[in-house]
């Protein structure tokens, strides 16, 4: 089985360019991030957004008492980790697509 840094090793510059332009357009957004953190971030829709239903569920029961706040403070130095953790996730999976030949 080959690991990711071999199958980045054997794409074309081409396949490459392509899934860079699609992480950029399919991973989440920063600014739509931190909007949705600052409207709505003590309800965790910007966890839902970022695809952590289980931890957006958690922080919307929270949000009922003082923790929920706290959370979502904590939450404004977390996001960008998550958004490269997602972005990561996209890359990966267009990475394996083009080097099967099905990007």
């Amino acid at each position: 089985m080959t690991t990711p840094s071999e199958t980045t090793m054997t794409l074309s510059e081409t396949d490459r360019l392509i899934i860079e332009t699609r992480v950029a357009s399919e991973a989440p957004d920063h600014v739509v991030t931190y909007l949705l953190w600052f409207f709505l971030g003590i309800f965790g829709a910007h966890r839902f957004y970022l695809g952590r239903p289980g931890s957006a569920i958690l922080q919307l029961i929270l949000c009922l008492i003082v923790i929920g706040l706290v959370w979502w403070v904590i939450d404004l130095f977390l996001i960008p980790g998550m958004i490269r953790e997602k972005r990561e996730e996209v890359r990966k999976r267009l990475e394996y697509k083009a080097a099967r030949g099905k990007l």
